[in-house]
């Protein structure tokens, strides 16, 4: 899980975006970069594919307060949400701390919201990890369009218990609704395990 850099003195997080293909991981990370200090900042890298124009694979970490003299330091990944990329999705995954569903509030993309969950279930046993205990939650993006759904019926879909924390989202948005919050809702969760465990 988290990595440890003794040398420079910080706990690094693995955060991974997931969810289907053009549901808005990528707009997500890049309103973070936008959002935060230059100086707290590392390169935000992609790669781009052929078939999509989402993009294969963010990189970003952030500077968050000191935790018993470590600076911890997140890097945020978003992985490729078309199907055909299930190789690529189970690597990103390995050693991630922790995970936010992002799902396409879209009416269209309801089946691809359920397909991508069961896919991110599966390929978080791969690595061992029990999605009711790794820290995980879920952002509806898109909300701000006419052919979202209603929360409810979203909910049904991908959160029927209410068990995961979830948030409302707009990544596009000039003030991205929701954005900074979801991060903000998994790092404290993160965090809260780290303190279990450390």
């Amino acid at each position: 899980m988290s990595f440890i850099n003794y040398a420079q003195r910080e706990i690094i997080l693995k955060i991974v975006y997931y969810g289907p293909g053009l549901c808005g991981k990528t707009t997500n990370i890049k309103f973070i970069y936008s959002g935060t200090k230059a100086d707290a900042r590392g390169k935000l890298i992609s790669l781009e594919t052929k078939q999509e124009r989402t993009l294969f694979f963010d990189f970003l970490p952030l500077a968050l307060p000191a935790i018993r003299g470590f600076k911890t330091r997140l890097h945020l990944y978003s992985v490729p949400g078309q199907l055909f990329y299930s190789a690529s999705r189970k690597l990103i995954m390995k050693g991630a701390d922790g995970v936010i569903f992002v799902a396409d509030s879209q009416r269209a993309r309801k089946e691809a919201n359920i397909i991508s969950m069961d896919d991110l279930k599966e390929n978080l046993e791969t690595y061992g990890y029990d999605i009711e205990k790794i820290p995980f939650v879920i952002q509806y993006n898109k909300r701000d369009l006419p052919t979202a759904m209603p929360m409810e019926e979203l909910r049904a879909d991908l959160n029927a218990d209410s068990r995961y924390q979830d948030f409302e989202a707009c990544a596009v948005a000039p003030d991205g609704p929701g954005v900074f919050d979801t991060l903000k809702a998994v790092v404290k969760m993160i965090l809260m395990e780290l303190k279990k465990t450390k």
